[in-house]
This record gives C-alpha cells, structure tokens and sequence, in this order.
C-alpha cells in the first residue's frame, strides 16, 4: 500500500492565527510529503510495500532505521492533520472522553498539565501522545518519528513538537505552541474516533 500525501481536511489559513499559512506550507506541502517519497522508496526497497503504514511502522521498528524514521513520521502526520481543526482545543470533550480523562488522567486540567509538560520535556524533536494502552489512557513522549505503536499502545492524540512545527509562528516558545495546540485546536471529535477505535 504505497504512501500518499494526504489533502490537508481544512483550508490554509483555518487554523490562524494559532498556526499559519506558512507553516501549514512548508509541513505539510514540504516535510511531509518528503517523508512519503522517501517512505516510498525504502519501503520498496525492503520489499515491504503492500503491507498498510501500521505494519510498516512496527516491522521497520529496530530493523530497519530510515524506512521507520520516514514510515513513522507519515503515520504521525495523517493523524495530526485530523488531529486539528478550526475553533477546536479547551474543555468541551465528548462524555465519553472526558469520563475517561477524569478516570485514568485525573481530569481535564491534569490531562492539559501533563500533555504541555511532555511535550516541553521531549528533547530535541519528537511528539507528545495521549494512547490507549491496556485499556487505560496514558500520556507519553517520543523522541524523532517514533510513536506508541511500538510501544504496545494505540494514540489517539499526538502533538508534532519538531520546531517545523511552530518555529514559523513561535519561534524558540514551544510551551505557548503546545497551550495554543491543547486551547485552541485539538479535534476531539477526531480523538473520541481513535479512542472509541482502541477501545472495542
């Protein structure tokens, strides 16, 4: 199943001015669709390309450190696109959800405490998750391209903390991105999607 850039589901400049024009340009016309040529290519290459970008992801895992950089970073990006949405973010979670955040988090502003601070702590680049794992929410940081997949759990949220991501607009200030992400732009209606997905 060979890669493919996916349209962004919303407009340019529907998520300004929390992120911009130029910043949905250059990572998504720009960074990611290098991570499906080249996704392509090496996936070719290992003989691996019929399988679906989830099984490419966890075999490339350990074995194969190029195909799964760029295998890993174009799963990260399909979800992320979805993962946004105009007038999206703050407190008004799905019931669902939010019993689960209250559950397993400890409450919303827990949750959006401890999802900053992953994403702030992660060094250099990498993503802050929230996943399934074992049938309880957790929030978790990854280094690069890698993703809770192979960590044996199912995300259903994630935040690109690589500076492409925010430097446009933020510059050095990636814990005012990662507050305008969580205030202003998650799709939780997305997030219930890949939770209640995790969760059957």
């Amino acid at each position: 199943m060979a890669f493919e850039l996916p349209n962004l589901p919303y407009d340019y400049d529907a998520l300004a001015p929390f992120m911009s024009r130029e910043t949905l340009e250059y990572h998504h016309d720009k960074h990611h669709l290098a991570y499906v040529t080249n996704g392509n290519k090496l996936a070719e290459e290992a003989g691996l390309s019929d399988l679906s970008v989830e099984e490419i992801v966890k075999k490339s895992y350990g074995t194969n450190q190029p195909l799964f950089n760029n295998a890993g970073q174009h799963y990260n990006h399909i979800h992320f696109w979805k993962w946004m949405k105009k007038g999206g973010g703050g407190t008004s979670l799905p019931g669902k959800l939010d019993a689960a955040i209250k559950s397993d988090l400890g409450g919303y502003d827990k949750f959006r405490a401890d999802f900053i601070a992953a994403g702030t702590a992660q060094f250099g680049s990498g993503w802050a998750w929230l996943s399934v794992k074992n049938g309880k929410l957790e929030i978790s940081k990854t280094p690069n391209g890698e993703n809770p997949l192979v960590h044996g759990a199912s995300p259903i949220l994630g935040v690109d903390v690589w500076e492409h991501s925010y430097y446009i607009d933020y510059r050095n200030a990636r814990p005012k991105y990662l507050e305008a992400f969580v205030d202003n732009l998650i799709n939780w209606d997305y997030v219930l999607e890949m939770y209640e997905a995790a969760t059957k």
